[in-house]
């Protein structure tokens, strides 16, 4: 029995010590496991902080990107539209990278999704980029030649004009010789004026006989005149009635626009039955709103109360 006693004594101060240096190296490897979880988390903080600055200069790159295609026409709307649905793709690729942040989880897979998204994202900006740099010079292009054609456009309308206001003045010219030097029938600028005692009884818009011999002329001359202006040359003769502006209220005129337009259309009229094609002939009424002559004195009346004549284009 004491020789037991001592057995057991010894066993038990021999396990103890091993017992210790077991728990101290089991604390250390949980310290050890512990400092490199640690790291982990701190690499992976940073790691994602990285990320969140690339993902913030990709967000104002994108914003001036837009700001330059708000400025393209409207030939870039498919463009636009591309680009607004690129910003939707973002904001959803950035809500996810949110939502991803959150996850204990998978994180590292997550973010490399997003980046590959982010690439993509990229690839088609950048193919935007260059379908819009094709377009600005394509419109750049359209620009010049419109601008070419609308030089050449102006030069042969002005060589148009030119020519038909020769004949103009040689349309005149012939009216001149033939009506004589009269007060009540004359030349104001690139209109031939008859004053309406010529043509009409007053209130009326009925041609008098007299105003029809005055007429024979005008014809004769105009249909002479035609004949020399090539057809490429679309002229009118424009009549054009006046009145004065004292107003007129009668069953057949309510006003000096139904007295001028009459007077213009009864012109029209005969110039047609003297062989005049309708066609080349227009018939414009002013009422009072056209005056010559300002005042209210009778020789005023006298001088608004006119038709004129003028060959032009149409």
């Amino acid at each position: 029995m004491p020789y037991l006693s001592r057995h057991r004594h010894r066993s038990t101060i021999n396990i103890w010590p091993g017992f210790v240096d077991a728990l101290s190296q089991l604390i250390m490897v949980i310290i050890f496991v512990l400092l490199v979880f640690t790291a982990g988390q701190f690499y992976l903080t940073d790691a994602l902080s990285g990320r969140d600055a690339a993902l913030k200069q990709l967000t104002a790159q994108l914003n001036q990107l837009t700001e330059v295609l708000n400025l393209e026409k409207g030939s870039n709307a498919d463009l636009k539209l591309n680009l607004s649905k690129l910003n939707q793709d973002l904001q959803a690729t950035q809500a996810q990278r949110d939502a991803a942040q959150q996850e204990s989880g998978a994180k590292s897979t997550t973010i490399d999704q997003l980046n590959q998204q982010i690439l993509a994202l990229r690839d088609q900006l950048a193919q935007i980029a260059s379908a819009l740099d094709a377009s600005e010079a394509k419109t750049k292009a359209d620009q010049l030649q419109i601008a070419d054609l609308g030089q050449r456009l102006n030069q042969a309308l002005a060589t148009k004009v030119e020519e038909l206001a020769r004949y103009r003045s040689e349309f005149f010219g012939r009216l001149r010789a033939v009506l004589g030097n009269r007060p009540d029938i004359r030349i104001v600028g690139d209109r031939f004026v008859f004053q309406s005692e010529v043509l009409f009884d007053l209130g009326s818009a009925q041609l008098t006989p007299g105003a029809q011999k005055r007429l024979v002329p005008v014809a004769l001359a105009l249909k002479e005149i035609s004949a020399k202006i090539p057809p490429d040359i679309d002229w009118v003769l424009r009549v054009d009635g006046h009145t004065d502006t004292r107003p007129i209220a009668t069953s057949q005129y309510p006003s000096n626009w139904e007295l001028s337009s009459a007077r213009a259309q009864s012109v029209v009229q005969f110039l047609i039955a003297q062989g005049i094609p309708p066609n080349r002939l227009v018939a414009a009424g002013f009422g009072e709103y056209s005056p010559i002559a300002p005042g209210t004195t009778e020789d005023a009346y006298r001088k608004n109360r006119r038709i004129e004549l003028k060959l032009t284009e149409r």
